[in-house]
C-alpha cells in the first residue's frame, strides 16, 4: 500500500483524536498530543492515504538516553492489517539509524496478539512485564526491546 509519510502538526489533532478514540480504551487527551509533537526530544510521523489525504495512522516517539521509547501507535480500523503500522516503524528505524546507541522500547497488552507478532517480526523481543499497566482493565503490558544496531 502506498502512503503518505510526514511529521504530525497541530493542525493533525482532530484527525489524531479521531483514530485515538476508536483504537483504544483510554484513549490521550488532546493536550497529551499536543504536548508530544510540541516536544523536542519526540518524533511524530502520520501515514496518509495519498488519494484522499486522509491520515490513517500515527506513531508518536520520545527520545531517551539510552531509547527510543514507542509512546502510540494507532491505526484507523479501515486501514488495519494493510502495512501501515509497519510502514510507520519502517519509517522509525531510518529516520533514526545513524543514532546507534539507542535501541527502541514499548509496552503493549499481552493480549494485543497481532501486535506482538508485528513487534516480533520487526525484531523486537519481550523483556519483561509490567503488571497492572493499563487503567481500563489493569491488564499487563509486555515490555518489548529491540536493538540499535538490528536491520529489518
Amino acid at each position: 500500500m502506498k502512503l503518505e509519510l510526514r511529521k504530525l502538526e497541530l493542525r493533525d489533532l482532530t484527525a489524531i483524536e479521531r483514530i485515538e478514540r476508536e483504537s483504544y480504551p483510554t484513549p490521550w487527551s488532546r493536550s497529551m498530543f499536543a504536548g508530544e509533537l510540541a516536544k523536542p526530544s519526540s518524533l511524530s510521523l502520520g501515514a496518509f492515504d495519498p488519494e484522499s489525504k486522509e491520515l490513517v495512522g500515527y506513531l508518536v516517539i520520545s527520545r531517551y538516553v539510552d531509547a527510543w521509547h514507542v509512546m502510540n501507535l494507532a491505526v484507523t480500523d479501515a486501514y488495519r492489517r494493510r502495512g501501515v503500522a509497519r510502514t510507520l516503524l519502517d519509517q522509525l528505524f531510518e529516520v533514526t539509524a545513524a543514532d546507534e546507541r539507542r535501541g527502541y522500547t514499548l509496552e503493549v497488552r499481552v493480549s494485543n496478539d497481532k501486535a506482538i507478532s508485528l513487534y516480533e517480526r520487526l525484531g523486537f523481543r519481550s523483556r519483561g512485564l509490567r503488571r497492572g499497566y493499563y487503567t481500563d482493565n489493569r491488564e499487563d503490558a509486555l515490555i518489548m526491546w529491540r536493538d540499535a544496531r538490528l536491520t529489518t
